[in-house]
Parts: C-alpha cells; sequence; structure tokens
C-alpha cells in the first residue's frame, strides 16, 4: 500500500489545525468583544460561511486568490517565488479555510459559556484585558476549545473538493487520503482503496473518542 497520502493528510491536517486554532480564537475573541451587534454580525457571516459553501466553491474561489494570473497569486510567484496552486501549501490553505468555521463557532461557544461575574472581578481588581484572556478566559473554555481543534483536525484531514480544486490529485505531492480513495476507485483498485478507507476510519474512531472525552469536561457557567 502506497502509505504517501496517509503522511501527506496527516501532515496537512496537522498544520492546518494549527492555523485553525490560533486564527479561529483570535476570531472568536474579535467577535466576542465587538458591541456593534450590526458589525458582530457582518463578521459572524464572513467567518461561517465557508461552513455552508460547497466545497468546490470553496476551491473556486482560492483559485481566483492564489491563481498565477491573479493579483495576489503573481505578486507570491514574482516577487517571492512561492507557486501556491498545485503545491502542498494550497492542501493545507484548502484545508484551513474548510475546518476554520468548526473551530471560530466551537471558541465561540465555549467563551460564552464562562461566567461572566469572574471576568467583571479580575476588571475590579485592574487585571489587563490580556491577561483576563491568557489567564482566565482561555483556561476555563479550553476543554470546548481542544474539543473544535480536534473536530477541525478531522476536517481539515477529510477535505476533497476544495483541495482537488486548488492542489490537484499529484502523486506524492498533493494526493491526500480523500483524494488517494477517489483515484483509486475510479481505476478500479478496490483493495487498495479499501485500505485507505480503513485507515481514515481508524483516525476518525480516535477524533471521536478524544471529542467526547473533552465534551465531558465542566466549563464554568453563570449560577
Amino acid at each position: 500500500m502506497e502509505i504517501s497520502p496517509i503522511f501527506i493528510s496527516l501532515k496537512t491536517a496537522c498544520v492546518a489545525t494549527i492555523f485553525t486554532f490560533i486564527f479561529g480564537v483570535f476570531a472568536a475573541k474579535l467577535v466576542m468583544n465587538i458591541k456593534s451587534e450590526r458589525i458582530k454580525a457582518v463578521l459572524d457571516t464572513v467567518f461561517t460561511i465557508p461552513l455552508v459553501l460547497p466545497p468546490t466553491v470553496i476551491g473556486f474561489l482560492l483559485l481566483l486568490i492564489f491563481g498565477v494570473k491573479r493579483p495576489i497569486g503573481r505578486f507570491l510567484l514574482e516577487f517571492m517565488g512561492v507557486r501556491i496552486v498545485f503545491s502542498w501549501q494550497a492542501t493545507v490553505i484548502a484545508a484551513f479555510v474548510i475546518a476554520f468555521p468548526l473551530m471560530y463557532r466551537t471558541a465561540i461557544g465555549a467563551f460564552e459559556q464562562i461566567d461572566e461575574n469572574l471576568i467583571m472581578a479580575a476588571r475590579t481588581l485592574g487585571m489587563p484585558e490580556t491577561k483576563i484572556f491568557f489567564k482566565i478566559i482561555l483556561p476555563l473554555a479550553s476543554p470546548g476549545i481542544l474539543g473544535g481543534a480536534i473536530l477541525s483536525f478531522a476536517r481539515a484531514l477529510g477535505e476533497f473538493g476544495a483541495t482537488a480544486m486548488i492542489a490537484g490529485n499529484i502523486e506524492n505531492k498533493t494526493r491526500t487520503l480523500p483524494l488517494a480513495i477517489y483515484s483509486e476507485v475510479a481505476a478500479g483498485n478496490m483493495k487498495q482503496a479499501a485500505y485507505y478507507v480503513i485507515v481514515v476510519l481508524a483516525i476518525s474512531f480516535v477524533v471521536i473518542l478524544l471529542m467526547n472525552y473533552f465534551g465531558r469536561k465542566p466549563i464554568v457557567k453563570d449560577k
């Protein structure tokens, strides 16, 4: 069995999850701190919309952004020597965009469950907002956030449509597990496809176990 799709998928999912975690938590904090309900609603829609769009639409939009004939894609190629389309980096970008809304929504939900009295007490004691976030909010919300990170990893691992559009299906380079399964079935290699399916099922089983574990962790709520 060719194992390169497994390593490519795991590497892609791990890197994408790191970026998803950082930007998802930051976006959730940003939206939570906005006072204007209209601005908050607009940002929430922008951050969530990849969750409801078909992956092929996301892939098409990413091609419009990073294509070599587009301003950003041309700039990256000519001035930085970086070609995003049909590269391994493209698999990370596709996985990140698809998984980001899950991390963002989970982080928002975890933050909303925290007892606001604890935050107000910290402010009364003169604690800076940054310290409140890292010392109080983030630790209390960590079970939900970690669960969201695990869910994002699973979503990044299973990404297919957007990856196929912007990264292609290049063997030993951008062929992830979902693309490998598709390729083997299309070629009639059902046994090889079954091996990849078993690997995905095994990883998914572990992911669900971890989600259930973190899901049982309590978060301090309003009384």
